[in-house]
Parts: C-alpha cells; structure tokens; sequence
C-alpha cells in the first residue's frame, strides 16, 4: 500500500523555553499538511507538556531529564527518525522563527525533484533585513556564506538555516553522533553532505525575529564564528591534500 507524502515524513521539533510559540508551531505543522511529529524539549525551565495537551495521543513529546545542548538535542531526534520507518524527515525549530507552511514545499524537493537536503534559506529572495533579521547577523552570515562557498566550491545562499529537510538515506551515510552537542552541530551536518556531494536545493524563506526567537550571545556567536571558520578549512585541506 503506497503511502502519501505526510505519512512518509516525520517532523522533528527541538525546543527549548519554546513555551510561548510551541503551539502554535504544532498547530500550522498540522494546518500545513503533516500530523507525524515528535518533540524534544531540551530540559526548559518551563514545561510545555501542559501547553500541549489538546493534541495529546497526537504528538510524541519527550522531555528530556537533562539538557542536550542544540546539537545534541537534534541527534535524538534523527536516532528517532532511523530507528522507525520514514523516508524524509523536517526539522524546524520550536520558536516559530522559521514557518512551518515551507514544509509541503521542502519535502515535495526531496521526494520529486529528488533532492537530497533542502534548507530554508533567509536570504534566498533579498528580504531578509526587511524581515527583521539583526543587521550584525545579517553581516556575519553574509562574511561566514562567503567564505564557506570559497572554500568548498559551493554557491549557496547561506550555510546556517535552521529549517531543513533530509532524505532518510542521507542521514544514514552521515556520522552525526559523532558532531558537536552545540550550535556548530548544523554546519557540520551541511559540510558533511557537501563532502559526500548529496544535491542540495533551497527554498525562499521568511523569519520573524521577536522576544520569542532563540538567539545567541555575543560570546556564542564568537565561538560559532570560530568554529565555522576552523571546519571549514580543515574541510577545504582534507580535499586538496
């Protein structure tokens, strides 16, 4: 029996203190088509299980008795997503920065135009200052884009969405446990399908920076600079060598 494309894909959700928008981006995942969905709430000082409970029996919500960190977090979800029987997976953040409506279009990529990872780009399209995304941000994304597609030969329009979709059997041919726990865990996860040479396809995006939004501190953001930059070279030498 041929399944549909909502029931082919699971949507995974990393929260944390995401108790102001967790509904809402539950609810527009359903509105937009898609109904198989898991939670990890990465041990946030507010619980969101109580937030939740008009889809209860509907959802799989794990609260985690400690914090996993941003990558850590997401690697219990994809373990999850291995271990049962779909063949595309979304994650999009519990913030409501990025919007669930993108999902049909992210997962149609993967299964028709046979992508191999789709992301949410912010700025694919031009707006994303009018949009509201900080002009540091802004400029620091722009530097770190640059120099990333320099350096692995790539033209994409950013490298640090956090609205992505992957073919399962991407996931399985990468070694994401073996990732940072932190921020820098995403751009390991797209160096790794750049060296594997997996087709990557972008949608125009929209995001909404507000109180609710996650950010980083400065002193975050520093380090995630860093790191990018570190990985980014040790990627570049290791296929020139």
């Amino acid at each position: 029996m041929t399944r549909d494309l909502s029931e082919e894909t699971l949507v995974v959700v990393p929260a944390y203190n995401a108790h102001n928008t967790i509904h809402k981006v539950i609810e527009q995942i359903f509105q937009s088509g898609f109904k198989e969905i898991i939670i990890s709430d990465d041990c946030s000082a507010i619980p969101i299980l109580p937030i939740l409970s008009s889809f209860k029996n509907q959802i799989i919500l794990i609260e985690q008795p400690k914090n996993l960190g941003y990558g850590g977090n997401q690697k219990f979800l994809y373990e999850y997503a291995l271990k049962n029987n779909y063949n595309y997976i979304v994650m999009i953040h519990g913030d409501l920065q990025y919007t669930p409506t993108l999902i049909p279009s992210l997962v149609t990529m993967l299964k028709y135009a046979k992508y191999d990872f789709v992301f949410g780009s912010r700025i694919l399209g031009g707006n994303a200052i009018k949009n509201g995304m900080p002009i540091i941000k802004y400029i620091a994304n722009r530097c770190l884009t640059l120099f990333q597609n320099i350096l692995t030969g790539y033209k994409l329009s950013e490298y640090h969405s956090g609205l992505r979709a992957y073919n399962i059997e991407t996931l399985k041919n990468i070694k994401f446990h073996e990732f940072s726990n932190n921020f820098i865990f995403d751009n390991q996860m797209l160096l790794a399908i750049i060296k594997n040479k997996y087709k990557i396809g972008e949608v125009s995006c929209t995001t909404k920076y507000d109180t609710n939004s996650s950010s980083i501190s400065y002193k975050e953001s520093t380090i995630y600079a860093f790191g990018v930059i570190k990985l980014t070279l040790i990627h570049f030498f290791k296929n020139i060598l």
